[in-house]
């Protein structure tokens, strides 16, 4: 695949955002990616990207209108943010702490990271379908005569019988 820009060279950085359900691909070469600021740690946006601009982020930045709520270390604004989704500095935490629950909340479903767990290995919140799924598998385990496997999910099925006993 060759590089989006210079159509030369091997594409070995590729790019992908979705904007409004819309996908963007960008595919480039190493000096393309580099010249246009890509492993720069500090961000770019893609969408500057593909309209061509290749000024420095710090340098391309428009001075704050009076009022607006700004970053003091690093300079960038709320709207800066906004607009690329990235910081510019870890005390943009502290600037922009107050407003930042409710941007979370319209980007994302919550304000806090709990991370991804398979489907298959989640709890059971009813006892009562993780009980009847225990004796299923009981049950097979018995038909297939995997006597431990039955026995292990006896002891299961004991435990959350007691579990949900209460407590006299």
């Amino acid at each position: 695949m060759l590089c989006s820009i210079c159509q030369k060279n091997e594409a070995k950085v590729h790019l992908t955002q979705i904007v409004d359900d819309k996908m963007q691909k960008v595919d480039l070469c190493e000096e393309c990616s580099k010249a246009k600021g890509v492993t720069d740690p500090a961000g770019f946006s893609l969408a500057d990207l593909l309209l061509g601009n290749t000024q420095d982020t710090a340098e391309a930045r428009p001075a704050p209108k009076p009022g607006e709520l700004t970053c003091s270390a690093c300079g960038l604004s709320q709207a800066d943010f906004k607009k690329s989704g990235r910081f510019g500095c870890p005390q943009c935490y502290t600037a922009f702490g107050e407003g930042l629950p409710g941007m979370l909340k319209t980007m994302h479903k919550g304000v806090r990271h709990t991370g991804k767990i398979p489907t298959a290995l989640r709890p059971r919140k009813d006892p009562g379908d993780q009980l009847k799924q225990l004796n299923r598998r009981l049950e097979k385990a018995i038909q297939t005569e995997n006597f431990e496997e039955a026995a292990h999910l006896r002891d299961q099925i004991r435990a959350l019988k007691q579990q949900a006993a209460p407590a006299s």
